[in-house]
């Protein structure tokens, strides 16, 4: 199960081969409440069996987007969304530690967060703020850095950066996603790449990173985040 908690709505577009579907909050805006609808108008099934879900956010300049991620987690707790799946992996804005896009590692909904960074210079700031965020609830609840995925954006010393980023965190890297422009082609077929072309390079290497994260599992750290000073 995917679930997307960024406004934009378009986490689980390409595992449906679609346009963005309709989030949490539009629909609940549409019926009344959140309480009007049924999982079944949320939830939609993609590529391979994938549940997905989009909590959406309010429109822009008004309201609170994380609030969005709020209601859409305890509407589908209450629904048994959370039952019969393997994993349930949260897509959560990651420049934004607001209190409601914290929600999943504040409420204790996320075991393992994983920092998907690059090595340019807002890339590792925020990849640090998120680190605080981590390390604010890592104590009151179970919730833990399982490691920093490196997007490769074709900096200088990219991979170095992140490693030494990963060490300072108390973490380690757990993927250098190389950059390929097939990830461009398979988007505009509304595809991900393993469905577009699933015996490329690049397929291969988010397999890879499926793997890594699998057998990772409940070695996460708490982590060290940097000071400013």
């Amino acid at each position: 199960l995917i679930v997307g908690c960024d406004p934009k709505a378009d986490s689980t577009r390409l595992i449906l081969n679609s346009k963005a579907q309709d989030t949490v909050l539009h629909l609940a805006a549409k019926e009344g409440s959140v309480e009007d609808l049924e999982v079944e108008d949320v939830l939609k099934v993609g590529y391979k069996g994938i549940k997905c879900v989009e909590s959406g956010g309010p429109e822009p300049g008004v309201g609170c987007a994380g609030r969005g991620v709020i209601t859409s987690i305890n509407f589908l707790e209450e629904n048994g969304a959370y039952d019969d799946v393997d994993y349930v992996s949260y897509d959560v804005l990651g420049d934004v530690v607001c209190g409601g896009f914290a929600m999943p590692i504040r409420e204790n909904k996320a075991q393992e967060i994983y920092i998907v960074m690059s090595g340019e210079m807002m890339a590792l700031y925020a990849a640090n703020n998120i680190a605080k965020g981590i390390l604010k609830y890592a104590h009151s609840g179970g919730v833990r850095l399982g490691g920093l995925i490196c997007n490769e954006r074709q900096t200088d010393r990219e991979l170095d950066l992140a490693e030494a980023l990963a060490a300072k965190l108390n973490s380690k890297l757990i993927h250098f996603v190389p950059r390929d422009n097939i990830v461009q082609h398979a988007e505009l077929r509304k595809m991900t790449v393993i469905q577009y072309a699933p015996d490329s390079k690049q397929a291969a290497e988010y397999r890879a990173l499926a793997e890594k994260i699998h057998a990772n599992s409940g070695q996460g750290t708490i982590p060290t985040p940097i000071t400013m000073d």
